[in-house]
């Protein structure tokens, strides 16, 4: 990618030039960021947005289970939340304040041994607070907007706010936090369970994911959402799509709402076998699958699209 000449401001945690994202994403495929910013805290984030040009985009990155960077990288400043936002403490008997990059295993350990129930779902999203308060992570019938209380925001502005429940606009999977805004930490609330209770449901949640996705493989997770009425893997499974591979992709045979990388994937022949899928699904249904599955960046400029289909551009 080529690197803008445009002087970013000065930080105290960590920003890097051309940085790959494959490594940090787990489909272990995809570009680089033109710049990657890791802040010291949310004062280093909120100083470094503010003094940033208002035309640089900027994106916010988490565990990246649920995201296909594509292989002509993310332009702009990608921000991940480190260690410095991955604290979770408890605020009064049934509540939490859980830093923006704290993961769903910490916060869901962390209400076991304080005694807080309904949390436990979190064990079983592959990401960080920040990703599940933007777009209203879920599983096992619960969603962040059933726990959340308030979050605070740092806008592309550099401006900082806390956003109560209501402000977010929730619906499946979708909020409307502006964009270029990073969530730097989240109250959660609970209610009151005993820990041994609490720790069995955990562990139920995790055999039931064991049992029946792939989770040692490179993959994104759920890759569509779910139509009203209907099971987006039975949907897939159904337009004959179980096993199909393109490239160095393939739709998982275990759990059909997965993409798998099988080593040598990339982002476009994911993104490419998604679309495949989408395609057959309506014409076998006619339904619309949506990608639950987040793409940022460009496609790579030795290709182009053409219609469904990703083709290698003619010299």
């Amino acid at each position: 990618m080529t690197l803008a000449t445009t002087s970013l401001p000065a930080v105290r945690g960590s920003l890097k030039a051309d940085a790959p994202l494959g490594p940090l994403v787990w489909f272990k495929a995809g570009g680089v960021a033109q710049w990657l910013f890791e802040p010291k805290d949310a004062d280093d984030l909120s100083d470094f947005l503010a003094r940033l040009d208002p035309a640089i985009p900027v994106m916010a990155l988490g565990l990246g289970s649920n995201l296909i960077v594509r292989d002509g990288g993310v332009p702009g400043v990608v921000v991940r939340l480190g260690k410095p936002f991955a604290r979770v403490e408890q605020v009064d008997a049934t509540s939490l304040r859980c830093g923006g990059g704290a993961s769903g295993i910490l916060v869901s350990s962390t209400a076991r041994d304080a005694g807080i129930a309904g949390l436990e779902f979190l064990r079983s999203i592959p990401g960080t607070v920040g990703g599940f308060v933007r777009m209203n992570g879920g599983a096992y019938g619960r969603e962040t907007c059933d726990i959340l209380l308030e979050c605070g925001v740092v806008l592309r502005s550099g401006e900082r706010v806390t956003m109560p429940l209501d402000a977010l606009g929730y619906t499946y999977r979708h909020s409307i936090l502006p964009e270029g805004a990073v969530v730097v930490s989240a109250v959660f609330r609970g209610v009151p369970g005993e820990p041994a209770a609490i720790q069995a449901e955990m562990d139920r949640i995790a055999a039931a994911r064991e049992e029946s996705q792939p989770l040692r493989s490179k993959t994104g997770g759920s890759t569509f959402k779910n139509p009203d009425g209907h099971k987006a893997w039975q949907l897939v499974d159904e337009a004959g799509c179980r096993g199909l591979r393109l490239g160095g992709a393939q739709v998982s045979e275990k759990h059909t709402n997965f993409l798998l990388n099988l080593g040598d994937a990339t982002s476009a022949d994911i993104e490419a076998l998604g679309e495949e899928v989408r395609r057959r699904v309506k014409a076998k249904s006619g339904i619309d699958l949506e990608w639950e599955i987040q793409r940022v960046g460009v496609q790579s400029p030795s290709r182009k699209w053409e219609g469904d289909y990703l083709k290698e551009q003619k010299s």
